[in-house]
């Protein structure tokens, strides 16, 4: 059991993820809900029911962990969806879950490949597979010129059965990098071409987020929608900004406001004496540190929160879990009343890419991080 000692509280609309996900719908093919790393902390299972009832049918978890718990979860609500398992397995106890929980792993190495195989003639059952290919991220799959080798082993293995191939974007989201993306496009078509000569038709998915949104020549049978599904746009602050127009932010985060009191011009505040108030100020204390992930490398920067509808700066250090606002300008600041550290209502509420920036990170950090608190969903 998890016990939330704290007083941050995560807010999901689960009906802005499904709105994100028709908008991604009207700009792809076949749609795969990426809700790896527990739904970039907006929650695997809700966040899967919540698709389910927009037709979403192919999921994409992080590991088998993860995708043996939403199988127990789609089960007993009677869904029957597809599970990929984007990180495969990785050590031994990983190989059985496969095929208890029908999951769909991702084979990107020939040790995965034998162990699979192992598996699949110990137990004389076969197992779809998806293959994943790197095409220039550099990170992990077979490569071109692994092509010969790999079919001549899954010509050798009929029971491991690939019905998927898989690359990953690396520039996707940069207007500047499209020869970068189209050079990747070509090395997964050539892929594709030679599996296909060898008998292998399978569906393909190259594009991410970015894909779906900027570039349609890479789309394939079906696309991985990730980071727009919970409403960051992946061309935030590009020229290409406008083509996430629409995308609806899922989470806000807010905490309490514990203490509101004087700053006398003259006088520091929090560890170190960091800030010294050059006015007679009024600072309100609020119940967030990076003990519930707000991370304290937010101090000394333009970060800012929502006080009564109104923007805060922060002022002086992060702490484990208090941090110092500038309400001089906002009356209405008082203790219980609620501080915003993310989202809100009308055009000051804090942007996720906002709040990234400030903290120096990307807006997937922010979610996967402020995630990890009690959730709400509303």
């Amino acid at each position: 059991m998890t016990i939330a000692f704290n007083k941050l509280e995560v807010r999901v609309r689960l009906a802005a993820i499904r709105a994100n996900y028709r908008l991604l719908c009207s700009r792809g093919s076949r749609v795969i809900g990426v809700i790896k790393a527990d739904a970039y902390g907006h929650g695997l299972t809700e966040v899967a029911s919540a698709l389910a009832k927009e037709g979403c049918d192919t999921f994409a978890v992080g590991t088998v962990e993860e995708g043996a718990a939403l199988r127990r979860h789609l089960a007993a609500t009677g869904l029957s969806s597809r599970i990929i398992v984007l990180l495969g397995p990785i050590e031994p106890d990983d190989f059985p879950p496969l095929w208890e929980h029908s999951l769909l792993p991702l084979i990107g190495s020939f040790r995965q490949l034998e162990a699979l195989a192992r598996q699949a003639a110990r137990i004389g059952k076969g197992l779809d597979m998806c293959l994943k290919f790197d095409t220039g991220m550099a990170r992990l799959g077979f490569g071109a010129e692994d092509l010969p080798r790999l079919l001549d082993r899954l010509r050798e293995a009929p029971l491991v059965r690939p019905v998927m191939a898989s690359s990953h974007l690396a520039t996707a989201d940069q207007p500047e990098s499209v020869d970068y993306l189209m050079a990747q496009a070509e090395r997964f078509t050539f892929i594709l071409s030679n599996l296909a000569k060898a008998g292998y038709q399978l569906e393909a998915n190259l594009a991410n987020s970015a894909g779906i949104l900027g570039h349609p020549s890479v789309h394939h049978q079906s696309q991985r929608a990730g980071i727009a599904l919970y409403g960051a746009n992946p061309f935030a602050g590009s020229a290409w900004e406008h083509l996430g127009r629409g995308l609806t932010p899922a989470m806000t985060v807010r905490t309490r406001i514990v203490s509101v009191h004087s700053l006398p011009r003259g006088c520091s505040i929090s560890y170190g004496c960091t800030y010294t108030a050059e006015r007679d100020m009024r600072v309100a204390i609020v119940a967030a540190g990076y003990a519930d992930a707000y991370s304290r490398t937010l101090t000394g920067k333009s970060a800012q929160m929502l006080v009564a509808g109104r923007r805060a700066p922060v002022v002086g250090r992060v702490c484990m879990q208090l941090t110092a606002c500038d309400v001089s300008d906002i009356p209405d600041a008082r203790p219980g009343e609620w501080a915003t550290l993310l989202g809100g209502d009308g055009p000051l509420a804090i942007s996720p890419e906002e709040l990234a920036s400030w903290w120096g990170t990307i807006s997937y950090e922010v979610f996967c991080l402020l995630g990890l608190n009690r959730r709400v969903y509303i």
